[in-house]
């Protein structure tokens, strides 16, 4: 399969099959499946970042510490945009970061306005995501496909999220998740539009595998474990320590079975 067919099959994958799997699961599953999918996606993030898409920017880049400066830089950047609505992560429904909105906008008093915020947040997220998958399909079409299995594991999470803020700012279901689709196109966009853009930048490929690893090392470190921690107790300590390590494990896999059915 063609570069450009992996890149469309994996932004429609990360994109309109998990806010599907999301809806299923944010309207009938128990909502403690949210946190086992917080926890799984934490592990492929890290694993996807330290072991495959951060080795592969050092090595198209050749300064290991141009590219690491990149990442932090890349953090620093994500963590700003965060500060200003931009970019939303939150994945449960008593995070911080959203929990005013919850309470004070439960009946949705403001008109679906904190609703269209996140949406807003979720699109350009989307479209980001879109830019990094196509970067890293340039690079190699086992990294791409790999860096969209890590995108997919914490779209899922991100997605049931934005579900939730949705359905307390007062959308209905069927709205909520038509805007969701309708969001999930973003990833789509920025990634053909990316694909286009980068085959006239491969210079601009080590430097956006870097910002990748940034983002899912940002996104399992400030958003998602914090939550982690508000269950200190020892059995769910234990469970989600071995649901990171399944989903650096899957990270693994994918590799390995990626270079199977390549070789």
């Amino acid at each position: 399969m063609s570069i450009l067919g992996w890149l469309i099959i994996m932004s429609l994958a990360g994109g309109i099959l998990s806010v599907l799997a999301a809806a299923a699961i944010s309207f009938r599953a128990p909502v403690h499946w949210v946190s086992l999918l917080v926890s799984y996606a934490i592990g492929a993030l890290l694993g996807a970042a330290f072991l495959e898409v951060l080795p592969h920017a050092i090595t198209a880049s050749g300064d290991a510490a141009t590219t690491t400066a990149t990442v932090l830089g890349g953090i620093l950047v994500f963590f700003i945009l965060e500060k200003l609505v931009l970019w939303r992560h939150c994945h449960i429904e008593s995070c911080e970061g959203h929990e005013p909105k919850l309470s004070h906008h439960s009946h949705g008093g403001d008109h679906g306005r904190s609703g269209m915020l996140i949406m807003i947040g979720d699109t350009f997220h989307n479209a980001v995501d879109g830019v990094l998958i196509a970067a890293a399909f340039m690079e190699d079409v086992r990294l791409g496909i790999i860096t969209g299995v890590a995108m997919i594991a914490h779209e899922i999470p991100q997605e049931i999220g934005d579900f939730m803020i949705l359905l307390h700012s007062g959308y209905s279901k069927p709205r909520a998740l038509a805007l969701n689709i309708l969001s999930s196109f973003a990833m789509l966009a920025g990634a053909l539009l990316a694909y286009m853009a980068l085959g006239e930048m491969q210079s601009a490929v080590p430097v956006l595998l870097a910002l990748a690893s940034a983002s899912m090392i940002y996104v399992a470190v400030a958003d998602l474990i914090p939550g982690l921690h508000k269950r200190p107790e020892l059995g769910a300590t234990v469970q989600q320590a071995l649901l990171i390590s399944a989903g650096i494990a899957s990270i693994v896999l994918t590799h390995r079975l990626v270079d199977h059915f390549a070789g």
